[in-house]
């Protein structure tokens, strides 16, 4: 195929612009639309008497998660894959608009608040956490889409014929013929890390009785999104020098496989 036949990036980030390069971006959105989904999970888990939260705890815990995601996840991104320059420049941290966010620092961020949320309502921390693996894939699935939309995080170079030319993948000023179509990386993890464990965790939820045992559905999203992001990553450019011999995203996940097996084999004792 020439370059004309494969689909060419070009969707502006931000959706209307306010005042300059100020406005509403689909990162924003993407956010913004997670958590309204995880609110509604609450309620509607709070309901059907699966979980002990009532509304006003809810807000509360809603705002400890969501101090938890986005200082989570840009602590993350700047201590795992650009320390160098939050050294240089400590105050970069705060630079957001820059973009930078880490999906592992932000299920730290989560853990943390999750913590503070078990202990302050007295709640078993496995089921606090089970709760939130059903809510997270939602804003996982939403937050790859918005990196496909910043035309960001792009694959490595492929001829396949769903393969997506970024303009921003070359240097300023290389015509769009001389620039390599690359693999939609971002849609692989929207669906495997997103889609898929959003339609699991949910059959789980309200088809068997998983949440009987409080640590069950956290194991399995851990380990699951583990080995999605593993499989991902054999399509994903890699941003960040390796550790040893691994993408930063591939070693890094075999920390959530530790973790999730730690949790079903908590689960499995209690079971017993």
């Amino acid at each position: 195929m020439t370059g004309n036949e494969y689909y060419i990036h070009d969707i502006d980030p931000v959706i209307f612009h306010i005042w300059g390069n100020i406005g509403v971006r689909y990162y924003g959105l993407a956010y913004a639309l997670g958590f309204v989904f995880a609110i509604w999970m609450f309620r509607l888990l709070y309901k059907k008497g699966k979980i002990p939260l009532n509304p006003d705890q809810q807000f509360t815990a809603m705002v400890a998660l969501f101090l938890g995601v986005i200082i989570g996840g840009r602590l993350g991104h700047m201590i795992l894959y650009d320390f160098d320059q939050m050294i240089r420049d400590p105050l970069s941290v705060l630079q957001v608009w820059h973009g930078g966010m880490a999906s592992h620092g932000g299920f730290a961020g989560v853990v943390v608040a999750a913590v503070w949320i078990a202990r302050h309502y007295r709640i078993n921390f496995a089921l606090v956490t089970d709760i939130l693996a059903v809510m997270t894939p939602c804003g996982l699935m939403l937050g790859r889409i918005a990196n496909f939309l910043n035309g960001e995080l792009w694959g490595k170079v492929t001829d396949v014929p769903w393969a997506v030319i970024f303009p921003y993948s070359a240097a300023p000023g290389v015509p769009i013929e001389m620039i390599p179509p690359r693999h939609p990386s971002q849609l692989y993890e929207a669906a495997l890390e997103g889609a898929f464990l959003l339609i699991y965790s949910q059959w789980r939820v309200w088809k068997t009785k998983a949440l009987d045992t409080p640590g069950r559905i956290s194991g399995e999203f851990l380990i699951l999104y583990a080995i999605g992001r593993i499989i991902c990553e054999q399509f994903k450019e890699s941003e960040y020098s390796f550790i040893l011999g691994l993408p930063r995203g591939i070693f890094y996940s075999l920390f959530m496989i530790a973790g999730g097996l730690v949790y079903l084999y908590y689960s499995r004792r209690r079971s017993q």
